[in-house]
């Protein structure tokens, strides 16, 4: 276990997880908000455990599984990773459909915050959404992000960034 909230234990994942993930990330309406939106598929799931496993070598964090304490069940993911190999940490979350609006997603989001800020010394994460996404843009501002600059992506579209910084004393 790397650390509990109030209605979440967050551990690193492990081999059994990969049938929570891909109920999660398998999911349409999940990945509609998720790089090019395609659900994946149980082999990229297998693919992305092992890209976790190198993540927690190398940077000594990366996704993370989130399970309800009442009922030990796996509700999603959670996670300070690099994609791309970009330098700064960013913040990524995803949780099973029926567990949405119940604030889950902002009690880990503040939780991992906290954790890669205390555990890893993080003075700047980012995170990024779709212009769509309301409800990750709520969480986001909630756990303190600010939005910058929005990227440009090859389609032409956009994708909204925020970045975390500690807050300074007033």
């Amino acid at each position: 276990m790397m650390f509990e909230t109030k209605r979440l234990i967050v551990r690193r994942l492990a081999e059994d997880d990969l049938d929570a993930m891909f109920a999660v990330y398998g999911d349409a309406d999940t990945m509609r908000w998720v790089d090019d939106g395609v659900p994946l598929t149980l082999e990229l799931c297998e693919e992305w455990l092992a890209v976790t496993y190198s993540n927690y070598a190398t940077h000594g964090y990366g996704m993370s599984a989130l399970v309800l304490r009442e009922t030990g069940a796996v509700v999603g993911f959670c996670g300070l990773v690099h994609p791309g190999g970009q330098k700064l940490p960013e913040l990524k979350y995803a949780l099973l459909r029926e567990h949405w609006g119940r604030g889950l997603a902002g009690e880990a989001a503040n939780a991992m915050i906290a954790y890669g800020a205390m555990a890893f010394g993080m003075q700047r994460i980012l995170s990024t959404v779709a212009p769509a996404n309301a409800a990750s843009i709520r969480v986001l501002e909630k756990a303190g992000f600010r939005r910058t600059d929005p990227r440009r992506n090859d389609d032409g579209s956009e994708t909204l960034v925020f970045e975390w910084r500690p807050q300074q004393p007033a």
